[in-house]
């Protein structure tokens, strides 16, 4: 976007050559066709979206995976063995296959379109307004209208729209906290710095994004749009690519692999066909491609790419109904596989809510319980509520002293919610003053009038107001609140109880010890002083500092911004699940350090490291740095795009949560990035894959759980249809290669020869893909979370979805599905390993051996469902907590019987009825895989922790 000016540093820039330099009016402001001709040029003072994408290439990217490359390769072999075959009939296979494509794609795009909608939603809000003069008169326009140059009026409450240069400045405190982390307002000023300094420290800079917490301030618009800071740092994400999940890249893999794996196993089975076979003419030739395709579509577990869609999309609206709004359905297993949360401080695992923590007086010290802006806790000592006495007399009177001294106030709305208008400092008084006293507002208001103010000023760091005393006949006090250095050299007197006594060297002494003890636990500290003054030094004066001498102090309080409760469950509890939890903040280390130790993040004494200590390692030892240290303070954008990239780098999955535009890259370049939803910019929102619409961190432990189920039940339906389809695959082939073994006839019916045996027709094994490889496959995709799930290590980075124990397993469980199923067919077959079992079957009768078989595979499938929900523990622990299995089983089982007895299902499916004895005995046969499982899965357990990990 063009400006009138290049960058610069208006820092140390004076600012009346600020003024000249944007050629501004710092009295009059632009006019109003200035203003107009500059928006015209420059733009609207908007950060850019990205652009938007059209429909066509969110559906386009809908088919952008191996799974479907493959299946959409199945489809065109199918349509060309169709055509081949002179078209007859309908393809079926490839009609099959398109479904589950098309409907794998819908569901991608009907999902992803309503996490959109879903963020939509959450970003709309009020647009920003901003005060300016133009043409001489103070004006309300909206924030997106601001030129540089415009003049900017800065009031409390106001967000700040643009960055710009400070001009004049009354006791302004901005909130910077979204831009640079800083949990405290700052106090700005318009003096100009003698040298650059770092962002957070331009203290004659307010910029956009900021939100002013008191105080006044007139200000030249030096940046709009994406020439401002939060506008430099949503540039840097474009330079930030999204990196995959790590599902996304299992099932790549997992594509790619099962593509050639599909290619190898159809050329060796047709190959083999081929040389053992009597091919006579180019009939048989095409019968046997036409048995290849259909036993490449067998090898293709083709629901595999919907079913995953259906279990994400599940657990994307299992999320929202917990306050997250996933973006992305995949983000959802990354989570599960997350070994790393980093998590910003302020807003995150804070709530932004200065808090009085502890008090100080010269009689005691008290503890204020309770947490926030709702002034719900009590002041006490050694555990219990202060009784009458000094010391309480000294608390009380520090707190209303306290709450006298500032401009803040604080309200509940109608829903209960406590708020804050100003700077959270002061109000921290207030919320304390309501726990000692309840009524204690409506007491001092009745008590206490403001005729004076001597406001605050980064020279002085105190303020004071002059208060009338209704129950002392009028008198007027001076009630002073600042850094507690400060106010004690201007004292000369200490508060004792109801009275005053002389402030000795010992006293003094003490107080500073006291203030060393609040800063050691990293507390912010605040003293509160006060002196009665004589008519005559107020009667007819505006009140000046002056004023500000032989104060009586009456104590100090240690605030912060405190922790969420529900944070130090929700990381203890990642703990507990092996996932490490880091701090990076742009905060101060001692404030960074003591939230990490209350938090549990660290212990005591733990070292943290600051953004200018990173800068200066080496690239080996700041790979070395990211494997122990978990807090950083004072980092900048770029220090954490650094951090996240190194802990990437060594094997980690990393969730990376924030609120504030500095978190925005480091979000985009995480595996997962973690936008809070109420305090959250949009600029954050929008690179984070999820949004915690209650910005609570407890809910990230939440998706993690949810992920570990997802990531465990992609591992049980994989390892059903692998296994499924494996004893189709090599019921085929062993069918073929053996069939003199195995009694297999290689003349039909009538007499005549054959030229081509085989054990399944083509629409057996469509029809065994149909009913086996969906409903009872989705399933699985939603049994319920296995025991433990949160008290076990994240899988390794390096850990396949399908490792090679599963691979073995598998294979083994498919050559029994195949052994089992071809021996069913010899038993109805003259000759072979087994004698004829059923004397009233004709020797040698196919139809028959081929249907048992046949109803064999089926049913072995099915028994296969309860194996597969876990590689270790029996099929019948839980075997009743997931009723859907129970359900597809029966449908499956219904679906069977009928194409075995219903006779123009005979006639499509190759297939007659079975006798009651010979389904038991095909029942009895297909059992056997569920009792091999069972010996197995017991060999398993007996010898689980001296051979395998620890891994279901």
């Amino acid at each position: 976007m063009n400006q009138l000016v290049k960058h610069v540093d208006w820092s140390i820039e004076d600012a009346d050559a600020a003024i000249k330099a944007v050629i501004a009016d710092a009295i009059a402001g632009l006019t109003t066709q200035e203003a107009a001709a500059r928006l015209s040029a420059n733009g609207l003072n908007q950060l850019q979206p990205p652009p938007p994408v059209p429909v066509w290439r969110r559906i386009f990217a809908q088919f952008q995976s191996p799974l479907i490359y493959l299946l959409l390769a199945a489809i065109a072999i199918a349509v060309v063995a169709w055509g081949v075959d002179g078209f007859a009939g309908l393809p079926i296979d490839a009609l099959v296959i398109a479904a589950v494509v098309m409907l794998n794609a819908a569901l991608g795009y009907l999902e992803e379109g309503k996490a959109r909608d879903a963020v939509a939603a959450l970003a709309r809000m009020t647009e920003a307004k901003s005060s300016v003069v133009r043409n001489g008169q103070r004006l309300q326009i909206n924030s997106a209208d601001l030129v540089v140059g415009d003049m900017l009026v800065l009031a409390e409450g106001d967000a700040v729209g643009a960055d710009a240069r400070l001009i004049q400045t009354a006791s302004l405190r901005v909130l910077e906290a979204p831009l640079t982390g800083e949990s405290e307002a700052v106090l700005k000023d318009s003096a100009t710095l003698e040298r650059a300094v770092a962002l957070g420290d331009r203290l004659n800079m307010v910029f956009k994004g900021t939100a002013v917490a008191q105080g006044t301030g007139l200000a030249v618009v030096t940046a709009t749009g994406m020439a401002t800071e939060i506008g430099a740092i949503a540039s840097l994400l474009k330079a930030v690519k999204d990196a995959p999940t790590p599902l996304e890249i299992e099932i790549t893999n997992i594509g790619r692999l099962l593509g050639i794996a599909v290619i190898i196993i159809t050329v060796i089975v047709v190959g083999t066909i081929f040389l053992i076979s009597d091919i006579q003419n180019a009939g048989d030739a095409v019968g046997v491609l036409l048995f290849g395709v259909a036993l490449a579509v067998a090898a293709v577990p083709e629901g595999l790419p919907a079913i995953l869609s259906v279990v994400l999309a599940l657990g994307v609206r299992r999320m929202a109904g917990r306050n997250a709004i996933v973006k992305k359905p995949s983000s959802v297993e990354a989570l599960g596989s997350a070994t790393v949360i980093a998590t910003d401080k302020t807003g995150t695992l804070t709530r932004s809510e200065m808090t009085i923590e502890q008090i100080i007086t010269a009689t005691g010290s008290a503890v204020v319980t309770g947490v926030g802006y709702a002034p719900e806790g009590n002041v006490q000592q050694s555990g219990q509520n202060l009784s009458p006495g000094a010391l309480l007399d000294e608390q009380t009177l520090l707190l209303s002293y306290g709450s006298l001294a500032g401009n803040s106030t604080l309200s509940q709305s109608s829903n209960g919610q406590w708020a804050v208008h100003g700077d959270p400092t002061e109000a921290a008084f207030l919320v304390a003053e309501r726990k000692l006293l309840q009524d204690a507002p409506v007491l001092r208001g009745k008590r206490y009038k403001r005729i004076g103010e001597i406001p605050f000023t980064s020279e002085r760091k105190m303020m004071s107001t002059l208060e009338v005393d209704h129950t002392q006949g009028g008198k007027v006090i001076l009630v002073s609140k600042g850094a507690p250095d400060v106010l004690l050299e201007k004292c000369a007197h200490v508060q004792m109880g109801q009275t005053t006594r002389l402030l000795d060297e010992l006293q003094r002494t003490q107080i500073r010890k006291d203030v060393d003890t609040l800063s050691d636990a990293a507390l912010r500290t605040l003293a509160v002083a006060y002196r009665p003054l004589d008519a005559k030094e107020v009667q007819g004066q505006t009140p000046t500092a002056a004023l500000e001498h032989d104060l009586v102090y009456v104590g100090t309080v240690g605030m912060m911004d405190p922790p969420r409760e529900e944070a130090a469950v929700a990381i203890a509890q990642a703990q507990a699940a092996g996932i490490r939890v880091i701090m990076i903040t742009g905060d101060h280390p001692r404030t960074a350090a003591r939230i990490a130790s209350d938090l549990g993040i660290t212990k005591a004494g733990d070292e943290t490291l600051t953004g200018l200590e990173l800068d200066a390692l080496s690239d080996a030892d700041f790979a070395q740095v990211v494997r122990t240290i978990s807090v950083y303070a004072r980092v900048s954008p770029a220090n954490k795009l650094k951090i996240i990239a190194a802990l990437q780098a060594d094997g980690q999955v990393v969730a990376m949560t924030g609120d504030g535009v500095n978190d925005a890259p480091a979000l985009k370049s995480a595996n997962v990035g973690i936008a809070m939803g109420i305090s959250g910019t949009e600029v954050t929102k929008e690179a984070g894959k999820v949004i915690l619409a209650d910005d609570n961190f407890a809910t990230i432990v939440d998706a993690i759980r949810e992920g570990r189920n997802i990531f465990d039940n992609i591992r049980k339906f994989l390892r059903y249809l692998l296994s499924s389809n494996m004893g189709e695959v090599l019921t085929v082939f062993l069918g073929v290669v053996g069939a003199s073994v195995l009694g297999l006839s290689s003349t039909s019916e009538d007499g005549k020869a054959a030229a081509v045996i085989l054990p399944l027709l083509a629409t057996q094994i469509l029809w065994l893909n149909l009913i086996t490889d969906s409903w009872p496959a989705l399933a699985l995709g939603i049994d319920p979370p296995t025991p433990g799930v949160m008290t076990r290590k994240p899988r390794h980075v390096n850990l396949r979805v399908i490792d090679f124990r599963m691979w073995a397993g598998v294979f083994e469980i498919g050559l029994v599905i195949a052994v089992i199923a071809l021996l069913t067919m010899d038993m109805y077959l003259a000759g072979g390993l087994i004698a004829q079992i059923d004397a009233d079957t004709r020797a040698g009768d196919m139809a028959t051996a081929r249907t048992a078989g046949f109803t064999v595979l089926v049913m072995a499938h099915l028994f296969q469902c309860f194996n597969a929900r876990s590689d270790t523990d029996s099929a019948f622990v839980n075997l009743f907590t997931n009723r859907w299995i129970w359900a597809a089983i029966g449908l499956s089982t219904l679906l069977q019987v009928a194409v075995i007895n219903i006779g123009f299902l005979n006639v499509a499916f190759g297939t007659v009825p079975l006798s009651l004895e010979q389904w038991l005995t095909c029942l009895g046969m297909a059992s056997v895989v569920l009792w091999y499982s069972e010996l197995r899965k017991w060999l398993l357990r007996f010898w689980a922790e001296r051979i395998y990990p620890h891994n279901r």
